[in-house]
């Protein structure tokens, strides 16, 4: 347990209104909105409506226009701070999509062309101009990844480990949400309007907000603004449509509260995500209603000047909620005019001056997934930091590869055999019924059957109450198939099932509507790194003694998008998909095999990155005291690097135990992370690799060098 507080040193914004968080702010203030026409994209007349669209001229030649936006945000909130950040967590739903959908229009189909592609380019694209060399973390919760990145970068801060980090999250207009949001009838074609009686949804819009927060263990500046606390939750009731009565939006409000030690009463102001949705606002007003039930704060929405930035909005609207600390003013509700008695709430009309000691924010997305930040000066009462998971048990396991399932990948496996190939899709969705598979993709098939057989495995019943999914790409066939039938109807037609199939968050989403788990769903995309990042994800959010919870990596061959996105895919002769699924509970019963991620850095312009991982190891000695084996992750698209990381560690340690190269025998796709794990625990819980009573150590290497410690159960032999 720690007493770290953690500070806002600094804040980055660009927005529909313009750069920097002072000319944001000013423009607020004033009720000025930078809502208004598009120009990124040509559009029919009919299908012509207001976006938040921001207007700095970005280059060309540069990389696509999120990254941009992040970057321009987080050199603002870096200012003049000395050395790069210790690590770097960001919101992105997107990426670089709006480049991918130009040139796959165009039919521009050159691998390299794609390189920003990924959602989580845009956190390593700013770890590569800002010079991190820790970890490099990107959530992907749909409307809510913004505020679930601070969440993560409260937890990772109040670890000790870390003094400063970079979180924030970014996204740029693209045609996946703009006609995605249309087909779902959710845009209001006069502008958004939040919380007034004739609004008719929102306004997609883009930007960036970024902070840079500091942990101190000692309170410095007694007006200093820090996030004092988060809470997380899941509506667990559909993929894209918020609980009626707002149960998810109350459970993550008042986890923010408990988290800040902060009874309801000490809010001044709530942020509302506010979207202007008729289903979005009645859900948060009701939660609102019953959390401050006779003595409601202030309460506006900041989206009708805005707009909708999506995995932005929470990082945007946090430092909108730092500036209401530090000025003592409340903004207004631009947009809102007449009072919906159904929402009972009156809202903040115009900008007052009040004083303003906490705020309350909060955001929420597609896949039921919440978030609520507290934000105040540091003379605020201050919560405990929980104590860290004392250990992660394997409750139950499965995967899927193209052997089969666990047990037969693991016969497999275990032999020396390779499992690359594709599973059918009647093969995937065997451990689930016709109804739960129904106009589902492979994807999100895959991931729910993992879950269903990782629970059956457990045996025990119970249910899992959180879900962290890691994938590298996300839902390819949605996305793929919904801009397919965008291109062939001269972009005037599209999917809205393919829309909401389309989100990273989509599959995490689904599972945990099966299995009705409340707890925080995360899902986090990094590439061949997904998974340990959700891994790390459920160590920090994942709390003491609760429920058991899912972590997972899954991701989806797609004959035409994989071998443009992924470089490792690109170089393969088998296509290959896959994935993981462990249940893990906290304690240490001594039934099942541990799991502790012990590392994680950031290769790139960091030659001393062995150095750092023999250190966390506890040196050779420890090394070959605690490991009979090491599972390697060498992705083919920088298998030379990885080569080279591998033969450099174990000529550093002198480790003579099994090596095993597991993607050479999984195939190649981003999450065959996760199988290793799963396949590590099975080979301990059976004995089928020789390791006299030591454990697995699985090392991720190539861009970032991760590692992850698989030992057997207490009392095995």
């Amino acid at each position: 347990m720690t007493n770290i507080r953690v500070l806002i040193a600094g804040m980055g914004l660009i927005t529909p209104l313009g750069s920097g968080v002072d000319r944001n702010w000013g423009a607020l203030l004033k009720g000025k909105t930078g809502i208004g026409k598009l120009t990124l994209f040509p559009t029919a007349k009919d299908l012509f409506f207001p976006v938040g669209e921001v207007t700095e001229f970005f280059p060309p030649e540069g990389p696509p226009r999120t990254h941009q936006l992040a970057l321009m945000a987080a050199e603002e909130a870096i200012g003049d701070t000395k050395g790069a950040p210790d690590a770097i967590i960001m919101g992105s739903t997107t990426g670089g999509m709006s480049r991918t959908e130009a040139l796959l229009k165009e039919k521009q189909l050159t691998p390299d062309l794609f390189s920003y592609h990924g959602a989580g380019s845009v956190a390593e694209y700013l770890a590569l101009k800002l010079k991190c060399k820790g970890p490099v973390i990107t959530v992907s919760t749909a409307c809510s990844s913004g505020g679930t990145a601070i969440a993560m970068a409260l937890a990772l801060l109040k670890t000790g480990k870390f003094k400063k980090i970079l979180v924030g999250g970014a996204e740029s207009l693209c045609r996946l949400t703009y006609f995605g949001f249309h087909s779902l009838q959710l845009i209001d074609p006069h502008g958004s309007r939040p919380l007034d009686r004739d609004r008719k949804g929102l306004t997609v819009s883009e930007g960036a907000g970024m902070l840079l927060l500091e942990g101190k263990d000692t309170l410095v500046d007694p007006e200093a603004i820090e996030v004092l606390g988060a809470g997380l939750s899941c509506d667990a009731y559909h993929p894209a449509s918020p609980d009626p009565e707002g149960s998810g939006a109350l459970s993550a409000m008042k986890g923010a509260l408990k988290d800040a030690g902060i009874h309801p009463s000490k809010v001044d102001y709530v942020n509302l995500h506010g979207t202007g949705t008729l289903d979005n606002d009645l859900a948060e007003a009701k939660a609102f209603n019953r959390l401050f039930d006779g003595e409601p704060p202030l309460v506006s929405s900041v989206k009708g000047t805005f707009g909708h930035s999506l995995s932005a909005a929470g990082a945007i609207e946090a430092v909108v909620s730092a500036k209401c600390v530090e000025t003592g003013m409340a903004p207004g509700s631009v947009g809102y005019q007449t009072p919906d008695p159904r929402l009972k709430l009156t809202p903040v009309k115009e900008s007052m001056r009040v004083p303003i000691k906490t705020v309350l924010s909060n955001s929420f997305g597609f896949g039921g997934s919440n978030v609520s930040v507290i934000i105040g000066r540091s003379g605020a009462a201050q919560g405990c930091s929980p104590d860290a998971l004392p250990c992660l048990e394997v409750a139950g396991s499965a995967c899927v590869t193209g052997a089969g399932d666990l047990s037969q990948t693991l016969n497999a496996f275990s032999r020396g055999k390779r499992c690359q190939g594709l599973l059918s899709e009647k093969e995937i969705i065997q451990p689930l019924s016709s109804k739960t598979v129904r106009r589902l993709k492979r994807l999100s098939r895959m991931g729910l059957s993992l879950a269903t057989v990782a629970c059956e495995d457990a045996g025990d019943g119970k249910k899992p109450g959180a879900v962290f999914l890691g994938t590298g790409w996300g839902a390819l066939s949605e996305t793929h198939d919904f801009l397919q039938q965008l291109y062939e109807t001269d972009e005037r037609f599209s999917s809205p099932t393919d829309f909401i199939g389309s989100v990273h968050n989509a599959t995490a989403g689904r599972i945990a509507v099966k299995f009705n788990a409340r707890g925080p769903n995360i899902t986090t995309t990094g590439g061949d790194y997904s998974f340990e990042q959700a891994l790390m994800a459920a160590c920090l959010l994942a709390k003491a003694g609760d429920e058991p919870f899912l972590v997972m990596g899954a991701d989806e061959f797609h004959p035409e998008l994989s071998r443009l996105f992924d470089p490792s895919v690109a170089l393969a002769k088998t296509p290959s998909d896959g994935g993981g699924a462990l249940l893990l509970r906290s304690g240490n019963s001594g039934s099942g095999p541990k799991i502790t991620p012990l590392f994680y850095e950031n290769a790139t312009g960091n030659p001393r990155v062995l150095e750092s991982l023999l250190e966390c190891l506890g040196g050779a000695a420890d090394i070959t005291r605690n490991f009979g084996a090491v599972f390697a992750g060498l992705p083919a698209g920088c298998h030379s690097k990885g080569t080279t990381q591998l033969r450099s560690f174990i000529k550093k340690t002198g480790f003579d135990g099994s090596v095993i190269d597991y993607r050479r025998m999984l195939g190649q796709f981003a999450s065959a992370s996760a199988v290793a794990t799963v396949l590590a625990a099975a080979s301990l819980k059976t004995n089928s690799i020789p390791l006299n009573g030591k454990g697995i150590l699985l090392l991720g290497l190539g861009s970032f060098v991760t590692a992850v410690a698989v030992q057997p159960a207490e009392g095995s032999p």
